[in-house]
């Protein structure tokens, strides 16, 4: 990994391109930079002025007094690869390219471009940030490198007016102009930044080594990411891991939630698990806070700032309101976001109820009304509400339109702020004044405007703290050691079978991991069939046709259940083999004749490869309509058995496991999680589907299975 220092903390830059014409990038670029209180070395380069912008001009980078830390390319694209080799001839250790014109173009030319800046960078070890970004701004350097309207037209401080929260947030986006609108609407809120980073078309450097960068560096508390894509899974896995362990939350943005173009039809396990969702489950993984918008993302952001130390152990929420509607109306948006609002211990509500007037209430929401407001203040009655063993987290729901309560209790604010041990956050449902926004966010307390917002922000606290808890059993590389000798035995027959997997193949595979389809047998006649019948039991049996081509045998009509007796076996034989036949060129291999399951609850439990992240787990309600009910969970694999039961939680169809053998479907996904975390990279999607799980104490019978192999081969 080259440098980032160089990149954004640079002793000194030259600007390649800079104009004296400020109605353009070029001059804009620079006119920024200039305005700011950066006391580095700057040093415009250009072909066709003396000086620029007040400043001595070299015609070429070589000419320059010094060798440089950072060059910022802004000419036009086709002049970059050959300026960027000037660069590196010359010692520039970084480059910043701001220049368009690449691989967004979406053709040949403009790919090939950004792929000379990489060979150049690989070839001089510089970090080079873009090509087709809008720059950078270290605030503590006084360095903004960028073009962004946000930092050229403001005469404010890069610190935000009237103190600030004590931690700081870094802003990494493949967007540039995205990424600058997060410090244009987070400095009204009171945030304090550290960075922001625009990386553009990533050529070289991707979002998360500039998180890795800054995360190492120490000089932000709190991440904010806008994602088009994770280019590098490997990467974000070490980067977002570092994160959780040093208790520094990454919340993202992420575009593109839509279902990929290319996904295997055939395996229901594909169908379910698109782009988005593989996004979701490695967030969740690792901790990542994902948000729906801007103000969402900041006001997370903001609550970390002030209580990521502090974080609650539980989501029951104390409400502390002068409005007895906001109150309840903040209640909703409490339940909505997955938190508990419950109802207050005897004593809490004795010592609330002594500052009460009697139409006020304190079981919670507490209503202190106007009155509790004017007599003991906002802090007072936070203060109070925190107190109760019941909750974990408290909402002061305020007025803050009038800057005059706000003004009296400022002490107070912060001393609440500095002495509470559970988060304090606070929703106005009027539209704040500024003094008034600046008295809290100097109190280093979050103000929100949104109470969707505020409630998703305390969820937020509470999910970090539940994934951060339970982080440490989710390192290791598998539920169990690896069983090398079993590995590769499975292995060298994965390999050397065909590109579908037919469930009477899977089976012995499977069965090495401990997992066991139902009883089975593969019949060739109708006799053969009979026969395997009665070697099973003499009891209902189902008929399957086995065919690659076939995968999703009901449609197809190439099955039959709960046949019983050899007169119906053979009926059922003849009619699954014309179903079977109707296919074109389905190569039939037999028909498997298995021994019919108890009833009980139908899941989904599956593997697919993932573009991105390679292997993931998928759990959902099975069946034949399981792509319809789109009721489903994800996770990378590894999973534990504690992981497992986190999965099923999530899901609407948890109700139906209710009675039922919970324990046995967590055994089979832990297995089947190992299996993929020792094969996953060979296939590219596994199904068993459907898994009936019987009555508590009876177990799971798996009664189909498919796997299609991945086609290009492990990476």
């Amino acid at each position: 990994m080259p440098d980032l220092g160089a990149l954004l903390s640079p002793a000194s830059v030259a600007v390649i391109g800079a104009s004296p014409d400020l109605s353009g990038l070029r001059g804009r670029t620079l006119k920024v930079m200039l305005r700011h209180p950066y006391r580095g070395r700057v040093y415009p380069v250009s072909r066709s002025h003396a000086s620029v912008q007040g400043l001595q001009a070299y015609p070429s980078i070589d000419k320059l007094p010094e060798r440089v830390d950072l060059a910022v390319l802004i000419v036009p694209a086709r002049f970059v690869p050959d300026e960027l080799e000037r660069c590196g001839r010359a010692g520039a250790r970084a480059a910043l390219i701001l220049a368009s014109g690449f691989a967004e173009d979406g053709n040949e030319g403009g790919a090939a471009l950004q792929e000379r800046i990489a060979e150049s960078a690989r070839r001089y070890g510089m970090a080079v940030c873009g090509p087709n970004a809008e720059g950078f701004a270290n605030m503590a350097l006084g360095l903004c490198a960028t073009f962004s309207p946000v930092l050229e037209e403001t005469d404010e401080s890069l610190s935000p007016k009237g103190g600030s929260r004590p931690g700081r947030v870094a802003v990494v986006s493949q967007s540039g102009g995205v990424g600058f609108s997060f410090l244009d609407r987070g400095r009204p809120k009171g945030l304090a930044f550290s960075h922001v980073v625009s990386t553009g078309n990533e050529a070289c450097l991707e979002s998360f080594d500039i998180v890795e960068h800054l995360l190492d560096e120490g000089s932000a508390e709190v991440f904010v990411v806008f994602l088009e894509a994770i280019r590098n899974a490997r990467t974000f896995r070490r980067v977002a891991g570092k994160a959780l362990a040093a208790g520094k939350p990454i919340v993202v943005a992420k575009i593109g939630h839509s279902e990929p173009g290319r996904r295997a039809a055939a395996s229901h396990t594909a169908a379910l698990a698109g782009a988005g969702a593989s996004y979701r489950a490695m967030f969740r993984r690792y901790g990542v806070l994902e948000g729906a918008d801007s103000d969402e993302i900041l006001d997370i952001a903001a609550a970390f700032t002030c209580f990521g130390g502090r974080l609650p152990r539980g989501r029951r929420v104390g409400i502390a309101t002068a409005s007895g509607g906001a109150g309840g109306w903040m209640a909703d948006a409490c339940a909505t976001a997955g938190l508990q609002v419950p109802e207050l211990e005897r004593e809490a509500r004795v010592r609330i109820d002594a500052h009460l007037p009697s139409y006020g209430t304190s079981q919670n929401p507490v209503d202190g009304t106007a009155q509790a407001i004017r007599t003991i203040g906002y802090c007072e009655l936070a203060r109070l509400v925190s107190l109760s063993e019941r909750v974990d987290a408290v909402i002061a729901v305020v007025t803050a339109r009038s800057a005059e309560v706000f003004r009296r209790e400022r002490d107070s604010l912060g001393r609440l702020a500095r002495e509470t041990q559970k988060p304090i956050l606070m929703w106005s449902y009027t539209v704040p004044s500024a003094e008034t926004a600046g008295i809290v966010a100097g109190a280093g307390l979050p103000l929100c405007t949104d109470m969707r917002n505020c409630a998703r922000a305390l969820a937020a606290l509470a999910e970090y703290a539940e994934v951060g808890m339970n982080f440490s059993a989710q390192v290791p590389a598998g539920a169990n050691p690896v069983d090398e000798t079993r590995c590769k035995r499975v292995g060298a027959r994965l390999e050397s079978a065909g590109a579908v997997l037919c469930e009477y193949e899977v089976a012995p595979l499977l069965e090495e991991y401990g997992i066991r389809l139902a009883p089975s047998r593969l019949a060739a006649s109708a006799q053969e069939a009979i026969e395997a019948a009665a070697a099973l039991g003499g009891g209902p049996v189902a008929l399957k046709v086995q065919s690659p081509q076939i995968p999703h045998k009901t449609d197809a009509g190439a099955v039959a259940l709960g046949i019983l007796g050899p007169e119906a076996i053979e009926r059922a034989y003849e009619s699954v083999l014309a179903g079977a036949r109707r296919i074109p060129g389905a190569e039939i291999r037999g028909v498997l004749v298995q021994a019919m399951a108890l009833p009980g609850a139908e899941m989904l439990v599956g593997i697919h490869r993932d573009a991105t992240f390679g292997p993931m787990l998928t759990v959902a309600l099975g069946g034949v309509h399981v792509e319809a009910l789109s009721d489903a969970a994800l996770a990378p694999v590894p999973v534990s058995r504690e992981d497992a039961r986190r999965l099923l939680a999530t899901l609407r169809a948890r109700v139906l496991l209710e009675n039922m053998d919970v324990d046995a479907l967590v055994d089979l996904i832990a297995a089947l999680s190992q299996f993929a975390s020792e094969h996953g990279e060979r296939i590219d999607s596994l199904d068993l589907n459907p898994v009936i799980v019987h009555p508590a104490g009876s177990g799971a019978s798996v009664v189909d299975a498919l796997i299609i192999k991945r086609q290009d081969g492990p990476s």
